[in-house]
């Protein structure tokens, strides 16, 4: 299992906001079933690495259609095999050491 950091920035568009952008690619997330959480600088996706590159892929071209003319995609990924790590495991870990 693996975590993927994505954040897609749509360029060349009529408004600087991104907001629909954003909330087109989290109802595909939503109905694709994918667990994932949106941060305000991206959105942290969790599942097996050939599905989130694919998945990464798919979403960076969706601001392509709805009309940029430019869009840039930033990912991290971060996999271990050594033990099975899921979404919320590094912020848990972390307030634990807090307290």
């Amino acid at each position: 299992m693996a975590i993927m950091q994505l954040t897609i920035i749509p360029l060349g568009t009529q408004t600087p906001s991104v907001g629909q952008y954003v909330a087109d690619i989290q109802e595909i997330l939503r109905r694709e079933g994918v667990r994932h959480e949106l941060t305000d600088m991206g959105t942290i996706i969790e599942g097996e690495v050939e599905v989130l590159l694919a998945l990464a892929s798919r979403l960076h071209g969706l601001p392509f259609g709805r009309g940029a003319q430019r869009v840039v995609t930033q990912i991290m990924l971060d996999e271990r095999r050594d033990k099975d790590v899921k979404l919320g495991d590094k912020t848990a870990a972390v307030q634990a050491r807090l307290t």
